[in-house]
């Protein structure tokens, strides 16, 4: 308590007259060498410090220890890193409110049945488009998710949204991972998912298009999620002057910081590079 005075400008001479302390006893009391015990959370804090800055101020307590120990190496309980970033004054971003969603009417179209969990990459890619205001106008990003990494595949950005976008980003999926004939895409029922052009794109790379249901987001789920990731992480953090600044972003969110630095809860808190490499190399040694 009289540590806290004292570092908020109070004389401690006055702190302690005020508590019934004695100065010299106080003074005994911090001068004393820190135990091994002190010290070691006083690393573990600074450490706990270091990944939160690299995580860009989104992680919480359990993608914090698990960098801490998968990435680090350090021996760790998931409490003590909650305990010592509550003391440190450091939070993650609060993940999205639980809405109850109302159930749409479903299509025959629909392959996928909310059932998005695959046993190996590329059998399930989910896309959709998100839209982002700038004092510009709006930026619209079109993404493609791999549901077995969760890993984006393909994306695209604009200053529109049509079947330019969508046929782009899946486009881009298509040429980076050369997806096995059978394979799914899976989108709402957008006008431009819809469209002759995506769908076409779709069957002429041996794929399957599928459609969830009709105003029911719950049916493209693991797509919201990665939206509202991105939303509370990097979108709605600051207000966006231009298009081309907004564009920059997505893609750094995107490319360099989902991909290959946020740790996923789903995957074992692994990054969606990792899940799908650690896949690669148990196939090599099958």
């Amino acid at each position: 308590m009289i540590d806290r005075l004292v570092d908020a400008g109070l004389p401690p001479k006055v702190c302690c007259r005020v508590l019934g302390v004695s100065s010299p006893g106080y003074y005994r009391y911090r001068n004393r060498p820190l135990s091994p015990t002190q010290m070691r959370r006083k690393w573990l804090t600074g450490l706990i410090r270091e990944v939160h800055v690299a995580s860009r101020g989104t992680y919480g307590s359990r993608r914090v220890h698990a960098e801490l120990t998968l990435g680090m190496g350090v021996k760790v309980s998931e409490r003590l890193v909650a305990v010592l970033m509550s003391l440190a004054g450091i939070y993650g971003l609060p993940g999205p409110a639980r809405v109850k969603r109302l159930h749409g009417i479903v299509t025959a179209d629909d392959l996928v049945n909310r059932k998005f969990h695959r046993l190996s990459p590329n059998e399930l890619w989910v896309t959709d488009i998100t839209e982002h205001p700038t004092r510009e106008g709006k930026v619209f990003c079109c993404c493609v998710l791999d549901s077995f990494s969760r890993r984006i595949v393909g994306w695209s950005i604009d200053t529109v949204q049509d079947a330019n976008l969508v046929v782009n980003a899946l486009d881009m999926a298509i040429k980076n991972r050369r997806p096995e004939p059978g394979s799914v895409v899976h989108a709402d029922h957008g006008t431009q998912f819809t469209s002759w052009a995506f769908t076409n794109k779709i069957r002429s790379s041996g794929m399957m298009p599928s459609f969830g249901s009709v105003g029911d987001g719950l049916d493209n789920a693991m797509m919201e999620s990665f939206w509202s990731s991105m939303q509370i992480e990097m979108l709605n953090r600051k207000k966006w002057k231009t298009r081309l600044e907004l564009a920059n972003a997505m893609f750094d969110y995107i490319e360099i910081f989902y991909n290959r630095q946020r740790r996923h809860s789903g995957l074992g808190y692994r990054t969606p590079i990792e899940y799908d490499l650690t896949y690669e190399n148990q196939s090599i040694s099958a």
